[in-house]
């Protein structure tokens, strides 16, 4: 089962795990990062990698983040949703939002 990027990421969107990831499955958005899951090898190189916790195997998904496996699949495939293969700076304001919680309204997909 594929990995899968969830809520913890949206406006954060924290890049270290890009860097350790062998297949370069993760596509990058305005606020938030995704996974390729036709790309993922299961390796699970990303999840220590993430400051928020944010990546999770398909298979333990917590039960109110289980909406991001689509979400990750859909904007995986979305054409303005590009490779990223080398990490970067966080976003902004970042610290402001790494503890908060139930973000979905707040991601940008386009």
């Amino acid at each position: 089962m594929p990995f899968v990027v969830t809520d913890s990421c949206i406006r954060c969107k924290y890049t270290d795990c890009v860097d350790v990831c062998p297949m370069d499955c993760f596509r990058q958005g305005p606020n938030f990062l995704v996974i390729a899951p036709e790309d993922c090898i299961d390796c699970s190189m990303c999840v220590p990698e993430c400051p928020v916790g944010a990546i999770y195997n398909e298979t333990d998904l917590p039960g109110e983040q289980r909406h991001f496996a689509e979400i990750n699949a859909r904007l995986a495939a979305h054409p303005d949703w590009k490779p990223i293969t080398r990490s970067q700076a966080p976003l902004p304001d970042h610290e402001a939002w790494r503890d908060v919680a139930n973000k979905l309204e707040f991601l940008e997909q386009a």
